[in-house]
């Protein structure tokens, strides 16, 4: 099995990797300077192509990167959520972003669950970030519901080092913890 085939699926969502059938709703998620205003929204569609083309590029090099997610309900593409460690980055990130109508229903928290568990489980990593403007409290809600509490301030690469960014996370071993409690 190619790393391009790796899925995971939720009781809502299957999680993969994106697909040029994905890019249309991807556009209009990066295209909307108010849905996107913390990740660099309002990006015009070229724009928004070459930055969709990461999310592909960075699996086929590093192995992981975000997955697309999809629906199960629908087959509508939601966002997209998982691993990414670009160079230079503050940290092995969980990093997530939803096309709006699919904003409160959950899902970010959903599929970072599901991603989270399989950065531990099969990248191996002892913890995960997420980087979060510091006026995005949607954002920080779901770090919040996923056990993350901020570590500082972070410094991104260039040419994002002027954005403001705090950084959230946890260890593996206090993931784990709290998913055992969880369960029981």
């Amino acid at each position: 099995m190619s790393i391009l085939d790796t899925q995971i699926e939720t009781e809502r969502l299957l999680l993969r990797v994106p697909r040029h059938e994905d890019f249309d709703r991807y556009a209009e998620l990066f295209g909307d300077a108010e849905a996107a205003r913390h990740i660099g929204g309002g990006m015009a569609r070229g724009d928004a192509w070459r930055r969709f083309l990461q999310m592909p590029g960075a699996w086929t090099v590093q192995g992981f990167a975000m997955f697309s997610l999809i629906e199960k309900s629908t087959g509508l593409w939601v966002g997209q959520a998982g691993p990414w460690m670009p160079d230079g980055w503050p940290g092995t990130e969980v990093g997530y972003a939803l096309h709006p109508d699919a904003w409160s229903r959950g899902y970010a928290t959903e599929a970072c669950t599901a991603a989270i568990d399989w950065a531990f489980d099969t990248l191996g990593w002892t913890n995960v970030v997420h980087c979060i403007a510091p006026a995005n409290t949607a954002s920080q809600a779901v770090a919040q519901r996923l056990g993350s509490s901020v570590l500082g301030n972070a410094k991104l690469p260039p040419p994002l080092d002027s954005h403001a960014c705090d950084l959230w996370g946890q260890t593996r071993e206090q993931w784990r913890a709290r998913r055992t409690v969880a369960t029981a």
